[in-house]
């Protein structure tokens, strides 16, 4: 049931033109040495408004939330316990399971492509995507994703190899981690139900097949459970894109789809990406594991492209298929030395101006600071003008969240719906600022607001205003409530 490589070396490693146990011992010192920038610019980039976001969740377990399911959530409350409410313990798992993950990658590769080869060949692939080198430094549901995909693959392996249909419990288990961590894990996992009724001889083990389904609903069950109990609200928000319909404006989202994945996975390993997957489609009438990665990559390549006829897909969203991708990539065989080297390459620029920011860029070429840079200097900048009884309002989400994991001793109201979802309580702000962009209109009523203040306060990069902020003195009603955070 193996899948057939073209010749090479079973344990040759030729992109640097080591083999054996020097092999061995520079690949995983690369990872290590990898995981080690990772925590390194974790530790040093501040805290973006998304991950101030999901730290809010990780301060109210619960079984799901609006956005997504509760993994990131999990996650940064075990960093957080270990090192802290600072930006290491928020983004400690990151860097960690990418290197775990990388691991159980290799062991796929290993049981599925028949060599050890393979499977250096598809971990290195996918830690030299900017994806997997900057993504693992920050906390977000992508990176649990990635972690149990992988170790899906490598149960899937473990099947392959060994034949034993019991291994479909310990699959349903691991794809209804990656559920719990990101709705888009139900793409793969449909693929990977067809794959098994496309394959006769994993199709007659349907007890088993039935098994690993019923350990998968176990495993999503609390969200499930938390689902339906709240009108089914996460679901409708991630799934109510689904019906949109604009196909003039299909060719610019395809190609935005197309240059996001070019970034992300960097622009040569996303061209072994489609070969591989080109390669396993040729094959899949064939071979077994061939068809499985196809099946496993198509499905979500299918619901993006169709998606992309009703409206934009984020850059992020087919990293679900890049472990897979990263298999398929490496069973072709072909040299993946260059595209590794420019991959790792990248990164490595990226970390280093992220940690050290020897380019002095500016507020509108330097993305990270742009995230990251000065929200701790804006928030005491703002706490310190205000008079201490003097609360914010924030409608802006995103806003509200960053402000309330830097000053959380100080009253912070949002009008924004999503907070009834994490269970905040409604009250009036008897004396309140309402805090928006310079550029942006506020979206309360005219009735409601008094003279905007000529005070201005900005986010700064290197001493040079970034990106400013302007208060509006609010009178709200008396039967007016918001939610207070945090």
């Amino acid at each position: 049931m193996r899948l057939l490589l073209p010749s090479s070396g079973a344990d040759d490693f030729s992109v640097f033109r080591l083999d054996g146990k020097r092999a061995v011992v520079f690949f995983w010192a690369l990872l290590i040495g990898l995981t080690l920038l990772r925590l390194a610019l974790a530790a040093r980039l501040g805290v973006t408004p998304d991950e101030a976001y999901y730290w809010l969740w990780s301060q109210h377990p619960q079984p799901g939330y609006l956005d997504h399911p509760p993994m990131v959530a999990l996650w940064i409350r075990l960093g957080t316990m270990l090192f802290g409410n600072d930006p290491l313990g928020i983004r400690f798992c990151g860097p960690v399971s990418a290197l775990i993950g990388s691991a159980a990658l290799f062991w796929a590769g290993r049981d599925l492509l028949g060599s050890r080869a393979a499977g250096y060949r598809a971990a290195l692939l996918l830690n030299a995507t900017l994806m997997l080198g900057l993504g693992a430094a920050t906390a977000t549901p992508d990176t649990p994703l990635v972690f149990f995909l992988a170790w899906t693959l490598w149960a899937l392996g473990r099947l392959v190899r060994t034949g034993q249909p019991i291994w479909w419990l310990v699959i349903g288990v691991f794809f209804g981690l990656a559920f719990d961590s990101k709705y888009t894990a139900v793409l793969p996992a449909f693929g990977c139900g067809l794959w098994a009724l496309a394959t006769p001889s994993i199709r007659r083990h349907w007890l088993w097949l039935s098994g690993g389904c019923v350990t998968g609903l176990l495993t999503i069950a609390p969200v499930l459970f938390w689902n339906a109990t709240h009108q089914w609200a996460s679901f409708a928000k991630q799934g109510g894109r689904a019906g949109d319909w604009h196909p003039l404006r299909a060719l610019n989202f395809l190609l935005e789809l197309a240059g996001g994945q070019l970034g992300l996975a960097t622009p040569l390993i996303f061209v072994l990406f489609c070969i591989g997957l080109v390669w396993c489609l040729r094959r899949a009438s064939d071979d077994v594991v061939a068809r499985l990665l196809a099946c496993l990559c198509i499905i979500p390549v299918a619901v993006f492209v169709q998606h992309a006829f009703g409206g934009r897909v984020q850059a992020n969203w087919p990293v679900v298929l890049y472990p897979a991708a990263a298999l398929a990539a490496a069973a072709t065989g072909r040299r993946i030395g260059l595209a590794c080297a420019l991959g790792l390459i990248l990164t490595g620029l990226v970390t280093v101006q992220g940690i050290f920011s020897p380019l002095k860029l500016s507020a509108h070429h330097d993305v990270i600071a742009r995230q990251t840079a000065d929200w701790s200097g804006l928030t005491a900048r703002m706490r310190a003008a205000l008079p201490e009884d003097e609360a914010l309002v924030a409608g802006d989400y995103a806003l509200a969240a960053v402000i309330a994991y830097h000053d959380p001793a100080h009253a912070l109201f949002s009008y924004d719906k999503r907070w009834a979802y994490l269970g905040r309580v409604l009250q009036h702000p008897h004396k309140a600022m309402l805090i928006l962009r310079e550029s942006e209109r506020p979206d309360l009523p005219a009735s409601w607001l008094g003279p905007i203040e000529n005070r201005r306060f900005c986010r700064m990069l290197r001493g040079t205003p970034m990106i400013c902020y302007k208060l509006i003195p609010l009178a709200l009603p008396d039967n007016v409530q918001m939610y207070r955070l945090p």
